[in-house]
């Protein structure tokens, strides 16, 4: 889509040009040669892979005018190429690219991939073997996972996915085409925003947040709060107050003023910097979601995870979180999952310890909540979902 790749040059902070920055001692886990076992001898041989195949969600790391400094940084430090693709607009659109391939057996040509846990394709992927298991070994900064995310109920132990950023949904506005907009009734039903808003089309974010809307609870989902949420989207689809439902692609839409409000995620809104265009919290409350890394059947394991051990280094995060203005580099603007984040993004841009969307208070993390998970993967409710979207 023409619109989203012209985004980043929205984002005033970006600049074009840079040197390559190094960050010593964040690869314990690299390196050619064999790995120890515990009498000495050398284990199975590791060797790190010429290519590492990386997809991932548009606008999902961090950026100096073309370039993308950690992913510059990681393939000085090893010599791995990455070939990093921003191919995900939602997961399930995504999943369907990959599915054949699985299913069949066969390779996907991808060693990392990103998907959502308030979607049923991350827990599927690995219910049916289709996720690679984890080289820990090659993982010491694993140690580094903050204690809320070790054991996620799609994946106990952290065996096969690691978090790559958290995030929140909740509703972005422009204040030059619209009041405040500060709660789903308003977003659904303001004549004011006919036409003029989009819904997302991930059935955890959406119903979540019009289930709180209603009064209901989302973390566990009944037929009767089902029906009460899908019947009120509905209800506002044929009425043509939605104009579409969107994966990540509603952002350009926004930024350009074509949109006055928009079921949002957080650190879009962060990463654009238009002064213009607000994010919040509804008043009944948000989700809240992981995105997590996985490597596809057929993936190179080691390869995978070195590159998930340098992320987890807490001054390579705090560069993909916060950028650093100096050098002109434009963070994520999403909420990390490594301990030790926040006080090396402090020492890059201290303004980063005020932005609720970055480093979230316990009081703006209360006001979120998880989507049931076993709802996500409720044949019935899917089905309906899919239609409705997909009309």
């Amino acid at each position: 889509m023409t619109d989203q790749l012209t985004r980043r040059q929205l984002l005033e902070r970006a600049a074009v040009g840079g040197a390559a920055i190094t960050f010593p001692g964040i690869l314990a886990a690299c390196g050619g040669g064999g790995t120890k076992a515990a009498g000495g001898t050398t284990s199975v041989e590791h060797k790190l892979a010429k290519t590492l195949h990386f997809s991932n969600w548009t606008y999902y790391i961090d950026t100096k005018g073309q370039t993308n400094p950690t992913l510059d940084a990681f393939q000085k430090k090893t010599g791995v190429h990455v070939d990093y693709r921003e191919d995900i607009n939602d997961n399930a659109s995504f999943f369907g690219k990959l599915q054949g391939q699985l299913s069949r057996g066969q390779s996907t040509g991808r060693d990392i991939i990103v998907l959502t846990d308030n979607d049923r394709y991350l827990s599927l992927m690995i219910r049916k073997g289709w996720a690679e298991k984890l080289d820990k070994s090659a993982i010491p900064n694993m140690k580094n996972l903050v204690d809320v995310q070790k054991h996620p109920s799609f994946d106990e132990n952290r065996d096969y996915s690691l978090p790559w950023q958290s995030g929140m949904t909740g509703i972005a506005y422009n204040d030059k085409l619209s009041d405040p907009v500060l709660s789903v009734d308003e977003l659904l039903e303001s004549p004011k925003l006919k036409g003029k808003v989009t819904c997302l089309n991930s059935m955890g974010d959406a119903l979540c947040m019009v289930m709180l809307a209603n009064g209901d609870d989302p973390t566990k989902v009944t037929d009767k709060s089902f029906k009460a949420a899908f019947d009120r989207i509905k209800k506002v689809v044929d009425s043509k107050q939605i104009r579409a439902f969107t994966g990540n692609d509603y952002t350009p839409i926004l930024a350009r003023g074509d949109l006055s409000a928009a079921m949002s995620w957080s650190g879009d809104i962060a990463q654009l910097g238009n002064k213009h265009i607000h994010w919040n919290v509804p008043k009944d409350g948000g989700a809240l979601w992981t995105d997590n890394m996985l490597i596809p059947k057929g993936g190179d394991v080691y390869t995978a995870s070195v590159y998930m051990n340098y992320v987890y280094d807490p001054k390579v995060q705090a560069l993909m979180e916060a950028g650093d203005p100096k050098r002109k580099i434009v963070g994520i603007y999403y909420i990390p999952p490594v301990k030790g984040a926040k006080e090396e993004a402090l020492k890059l841009d201290p303004t980063v310890a005020k932005n609720q969307l970055i480093f979230p208070s316990q009081q703006t993390l209360e006001k979120v909540h998880l989507f049931d998970n076993k709802a996500l993967n409720n044949e019935k409710y899917l089905t309906q979902w899919q239609n409705l979207i997909s009309a």
